[in-house]
């Protein structure tokens, strides 16, 4: 190996071992963060929040869910297409408003959480932060 080979790969090796220091880093703060009493606190408040506001809105929002069952089982590829970009899948959560309906309709995101519970949000706060 080359004295250039060689001090490009130490340089590898520095930057690979200075974003994994970081990583870790960054991942011991959110932990100690998220295991504040005060934030484990406001996070069940905000769950609070968005399941009731997910249940009185459950009957009027009711048919989007509906519509969009009946696309998932049908496959029903251009029917899912208008149905709000904004899926929050990770956290158990997909809109199943149609697009744009944050503006046109002025509503938060409805659907149902990975427990089947109606559940409203908005932007794209997980419920589980």
């Amino acid at each position: 190996m080359t004295a250039p080979e060689e001090a490009q790969r130490v340089q590898e090796a520095v930057r690979r071992h200075a974003r994994n220091r970081a990583f870790a880093e960054a991942e011991q703060v959110i932990s100690l963060v998220l295991a504040d009493p005060q934030v484990q606190e406001a996070r069940e408040q905000v769950k609070a929040a968005e399941t009731q506001l997910g249940t009185e809105l459950c009957a009027r929002l009711q048919p989007y869910q509906d519509r969009y069952d009946q696309a998932v089982r049908e496959g029903d590829v251009a029917r899912l297409a208008g149905i709000c970009p904004g899926k929050h899948g990770r956290w158990g959560r997909i809109c199943v408003l149609d697009d744009g309906h944050e503006t046109s309709m002025e509503e938060p995101h409805w659907g149902r959480n990975s427990e089947g519970q109606p559940i409203a949000w908005v932007g794209s706060a997980p419920d589980d932060w």
